[in-house]
């Protein structure tokens, strides 16, 4: 059986670098933290959306996302209107210089990940290991479901 415990410190320690590098890119390239570049990239697919709706997908906190979107509504690269289903709410979308700055940094984030994921797997190894990874990340996510996970 595998070292569980090991796999686990040798995945923690690849994320990090992973997302250090990753970061540091899109901060050079661009002067765009990753952090921000995340919750942007989930209003670009939905074109609208909430808080709420940007941190269930990226599975942070409310408060921390509204910060976040405070942070890139400061930088005018999206903007929050009043959403029409629920006043007490707020919708968010992209501005038109968000839009141009997130595909931009897409293209930089993609040959960041294809130097290191790209040049280290073969097309099917990376094909196996995302589908690993999703397999993996359900599982968690029915366990916190079902209140199984500790």
């Amino acid at each position: 059986m595998a070292d569980l415990e090991l796999l686990f410190s040798e995945l923690v320690r690849w994320e990090i670098g992973l997302w250090n590098a990753v970061d540091a890119r899109l901060r050079a390239d661009f002067d765009l933290p990753l952090s921000r570049y995340e919750p942007m990239r989930v209003i670009g697919r939905r074109g609208s959306c909430r808080v709420n709706d940007i941190a269930t997908e990226l599975s942070i906190t409310v408060g921390g996302t509204s910060k976040l979107i405070d942070r890139i509504e400061g930088s005018d690269h999206c903007r929050r209107r009043p959403n029409p289903d629920d006043g007490r709410s707020s919708t968010i979308e992209l501005t038109s210089s968000g839009r141009r700055l997130l595909a931009k940094a897409k293209l930089s984030l993609e040959d960041e990940l294809s130097s290191r994921l790209g040049t280290v797997l073969s097309a099917r190894e990376l094909q196996q290991f995302s589908k690993i990874l999703t397999k993996a990340a359900a599982a968690g996510q029915t366990a916190v479901k079902d209140g199984t996970a500790s």
